[in-house]
């Protein structure tokens, strides 16, 4: 069956030369973008509940830039006047970059991996002696604590936000040839909203295996999958299976 609409799991791209819209010149489909989940932010009295006083820690492992915005909300609401000294270790350049909207960057003790969390550890190791904190969601990657329980530092998580899975029921009646997902939360949040959901016709992209598996574990079926090594993008995995379908 051709393809000729898509419903991305994720807010609409905010940059004018998204691959996303390339798509969409090139193979004349209708792409529509809707998140998922979203994150909300628990209270400080929350935190304080996770035995966590701010003041006992000297470095911040950032994971993402939501992890920036609640761990500096949370220091707000504790009224904890984060002091220079404080080290950041950033898992991207991205969130490093972001960092800049707290923190006069130059001025920090940052230090920036490069794309994944296996990454961060050389530098990690490199301050072993310093007390970790990492702020996160409530759905926390089993391989985060494993490596820093490896490198034998200091270290506490505790969750600043959590992911929530976002009404969708004016989606009911309205069907897609293709739905797009990037996390197992993504797929909760299907069934959640739709539990009667059968996929028939409907074509599911997957982006990483965590996804795959949260997808067949529920009875559905991957059509699409990224990133491999023809497609190392979700928009060139999708790209390549509506050439093939829709040329039929």
């Amino acid at each position: 069956m051709k393809v000729k609409t898509i419903l991305v799991s994720q807010p609409e791209p905010k940059v004018e030369n998204s691959p996303y819209f390339d798509l969409i010149d090139r193979q004349k489909v209708k792409i529509d973008f809707r998140p998922f989940i979203h994150v909300e932010g628990v209270s400080s009295k929350e935190v304080r509940t996770q035995k966590v006083d701010l003041s006992q820690y000297t470095a911040i492992i950032l994971t993402s830039r939501n992890a920036v915005d609640h761990f500096f909300r949370i220091a707000e609401e504790m009224r904890f006047k984060v002091p220079d000294s404080m080290k950041y270790f950033c898992q991207s350049e991205a969130v490093a970059y972001y960092l800049q909207k707290y923190v006069v960057y130059r001025k920090r003790k940052i230090y920036v991996g490069k794309r994944t969390f296996q990454e961060l550890m050389p530098l990690v190791k490199k301050y072993k002696n310093e007390s970790f904190l990492l702020p996160s969601s409530d759905k926390l990657k089993p391989v985060i604590p494993e490596l820093l329980d490896e490198l034998g530092v200091k270290w506490k998580q505790a969750t600043f936000y959590k992911t929530v899975v976002s009404d969708l029921s004016d989606l009911r009646h309205v069907s897609y040839d293709i739905l797009v997902f990037f996390s197992p939360s993504g797929i909760v949040s299907l069934l959640e909203n739709f539990p009667d959901f059968e996929q028939k016709n409907t074509r599911i992209a997957v982006f990483g295996n965590t996804t795959v598996k949260a997808v067949t574990d529920n009875g559905l079926r991957v059509d699409i999958q990224a990133p491999t090594t023809e497609t190392p993008s979700m928009t060139m995995a999708l790209e390549k299976y509506i050439k093939e379908v829709n040329k039929k």
